[in-house]
């Protein structure tokens, strides 16, 4: 868990002090990346999780454990249906640099969920909070970045 808090402060400082050339987009490309690569490693758990508690497709209850395996990577697709275009519309319609910094703090609220829900799904609480908390922020600064245009032409 250090790590992680470790690797997200290092990743929001190099955000902050990057050079000049480096295109803002450029940083959101890379959270949208990280994001998607957090999303198929949690899919490939659902996966490692079948053949563990030996689970055969298409069934997706009857070991509790492997049904927390599953439950994490959908949630995980509710989630990020909402955090992508959310972060590209504050990007487009605000900062690329702040929806970058903000929403390098998704995916590290997935990995704080996955973990804590595989262990007991009541430690999934912060992580849900660290997915939540950068989405609905992109969306109502989205929203506002909008309503800012419309009204200034």
């Amino acid at each position: 868990m250090a790590q992680i808090i470790k690797l997200s402060a290092f990743f929001c400082f190099w955000l902050l002090i990057m050079n000049d050339n480096f295109v803002h987009t450029d940083s959101v490309s890379i959270v949208t990346i990280i994001s998607l690569i957090v999303y198929l490693v949690l899919s490939i758990n659902v996966g490692r999780a079948r053949a563990k508690y030996k689970v055969a497709p298409p069934a997706t209850t009857g070991n509790p454990d492997f049904e927390r395996y599953y439950r994490v990577q959908q949630n995980t697709v509710e989630q990020i249906i909402l955090f992508l275009p959310s972060l590209w519309l504050f990007a487009m319609l605000v900062s690329p640099l702040w929806a970058s910094i903000i929403g390098a703090f998704w995916p590290i609220g997935r990995i704080v969920y996955a973990l804590g829900y595989y262990k007991k799904p009541e430690l999934r609480f912060a992580g849900f909070g660290l997915t939540v908390l950068p989405s609905v922020i992109l969306l109502i600064g989205s929203l506002i970045g909008v309503i800012i245009r419309l009204v200034n032409n």
